[in-house]
């Protein structure tokens, strides 16, 4: 931070984190995966979509992992991930832990998600009644396919009784949700949140895009000359977020500030000079008290249509220049969607902590027309300072800025 810039927000310490992917269950498969630049995405065998020439990434064991038997009511696809997700890097007993220090009361859950649990919507439709059309009464609407149903899963888990929303504006919800938190502690109404994002896939989603013509046949290449488009991915991705303790290892990693817009340009294109997406870039360099020239790494939303590596690059290149090097990790772990803010702000977490910057897997030509400083492949240089961006159909743009405590 420099001596003229003051941060409009105070950061927040993430004291524990965790991500589930097609990288695998947890942080160190995770990590494994960006070191060695290794994408987990597979042509897609999802369900019963056997038509979509696409590659997805699917998070293994996720159908066999059943939910705690006094959850029965919530069981659903995303919220068995979201029960796998919370199972690694002891961050069930974190939140437990966390929850006896500040009560109940003073903890709080924040996530994200674009489609919750449809997928069970739309196995039960298979299954109405053939005179009546009803659906079967096995079917909990309120607990499995409603959005609030997986924040709702996260607070009934711990016994929560704090509050608790769900973002669902798209592709952006994972990270909204940690500007949502930061409030809520700045405000006083909370000690600890859990923020984060779970999304899982679905028949809607997989069709939807396909109908946008948004898939890629192939393993997707963002920011690649020759991007043929997005591949599907689902995650589990958590944070717990509390007050900056007076002592801290110099590898912990704060949540420096965060900053949303909303362009509204159009339903589902950017704003061809991704305008609201710089307007957010923008909004959190001064929540964090930061000029661009101190960061060192933008996780890109990067999603590889065409049309969103380039407005994303615009403003990207109009805000940084060339200096600053990014890349898109979603090569690696295709677009998780609502979880896609959260998954990311986890790997720049990983980024600060073990001192490298991810390359884009999959991008062989980094599109000349883009005019930024794309990596291809990891580089050893530690970044103290890393910028993540997730950008939502609609023009529901945030990002974050994390850092090293050190």
């Amino acid at each position: 931070m420099r001596p003229d810039r003051r941060p409009a927000v105070i950061p927040l310490h993430l004291s524990h984190f965790t991500a589930s992917s097609c990288l695998g269950a947890g942080l160190d498969p995770t990590l494994a995966a960006l070191r060695a630049g290794r994408s987990g995405l597979a042509p897609c065998r999802f369900e019963t979509v056997h038509d979509l020439d696409t590659h997805i990434g699917e998070v293994a064991g996720v159908d066999e992992t059943p939910l705690p038997a006094d959850f029965a009511e919530h069981d659903c696809r995303n919220n068995r991930l979201a029960w796998l997700g919370l199972q690694q890097d002891g961050f069930d007993a974190a939140v437990r832990a966390a929850i006896a220090r500040h009560g109940r009361r003073r903890v709080g859950v924040f996530l994200g998600t674009s489609t919750a649990g449809i997928l069970q919507t739309e196995q039960a439709y298979r299954r109405r009644d053939a005179a009546s059309g009803a659906l079967p009464a096995d079917f909990v609407y309120r607990t499995t396919h409603n959005t609030y149903s997986l924040a709702g899963f996260v607070r009934a888990l711990y016994g929560i009784e704090g509050p608790a929303a769900v973002a669902s504006t798209a592709c952006s919800s994972g990270a909204k949700v940690f500007a949502s938190a930061q409030r809520m502690i700045a405000t006083g109404l909370i000690d600890a949140a859990i923020v984060g994002g779970v999304d899982s896939l679905c028949l809607t989603t997989l069709y939807g895009f396909n109908s946008l013509e948004l898939l890629s046949p192939e393993p997707c290449r963002p920011f690649d000359a020759g991007r043929r488009g997005l591949s599907i991915g689902e995650a589990a991705a958590f944070a717990l977020l509390e007050a900056v303790p007076a002592s801290l290892d110099a590898d912990a990693v704060l949540l420096l500030g965060a900053g949303e817009s909303s362009d509204a340009h159009h339903m589902s294109s950017p704003h061809p000079e991704g305008a609201g997406a710089r307007q957010a870039m923008a909004a959190t360099l001064a929540a964090a008290g930061l000029a661009p020239d101190q960061i060192d790494y933008v996780n890109l939303h990067g999603t590889a249509t065409p049309s969103n590596d380039a407005a994303e690059g615009r403003a990207v290149a109009a805000l940084f220049g060339d200096r600053v090097a990014c890349s898109s990790t979603k090569g690696a772990t295709g677009h998780t969607l609502g979880a896609a803010g959260g998954l990311e702000a986890v790997i720049a977490a990983l980024a600060l902590q073990h001192g490298f910057m991810p390359g884009g897997v999959n991008t062989r030509t980094p599109d000349p027309a883009i005019p930024v400083r794309y990596l291809r492949t990891n580089t050893d240089v530690a970044p103290r300072r890393v910028l993540s961006n997730s950008f939502g159909f609609g023009g529901t743009n945030c990002s974050l800025v994390l850092g090293r405590a050190g």
